[in-house]
């Protein structure tokens, strides 16, 4: 069992930064890749930043340039930092452990709202 817990989200103006956190209840990050992803009520959800077990990352065009998925394996945390925010990057975030094999179990955290507004 892994719980994620996130924090870091909150009420920002247009062109504003945030960072996102979101610590795992052990160390998981050696084996299973790491997802932020955000929801909006009535659209799709929307894979934002990857960080696989090895290292790699991967971002949402819509993202690219602006935000930054990275890691601290000695805390269990995984961060998003969110830069040039734009008032479509409103939305719940959701910090997400993926299974490592077929069939195994995803962990999600509870969400983080991130609003952005003048």
């Amino acid at each position: 069992q892994v719980q994620l817990v996130e924090s870091g989200g909150g009420s920002v103006q247009p062109g504003g930064s945030l960072r996102l956190s979101c610590t795992a209840s052990r160390s998981i990050f050696s084996i299973r890749d790491m997802e932020w992803y955000r929801h909006v009520p009535g659209k799709q959800r929307e894979l934002v930043a990857r960080f696989t077990s090895s290292g790699s990352t991967t971002y949402a065009d819509s993202v690219k340039g602006r935000f930054t998925i990275s890691r601290d394996n000695a805390k269990n945390t995984v961060y998003l930092q969110m830069n040039s925010l734009k008032p479509e990057d409103t939305a719940v975030y959701f910090c997400i452990a993926l299974p490592t094999t077929v069939g195994g179990t995803t962990y999600w955290g509870q969400g983080t709202q991130v609003t952005v507004s003048s």
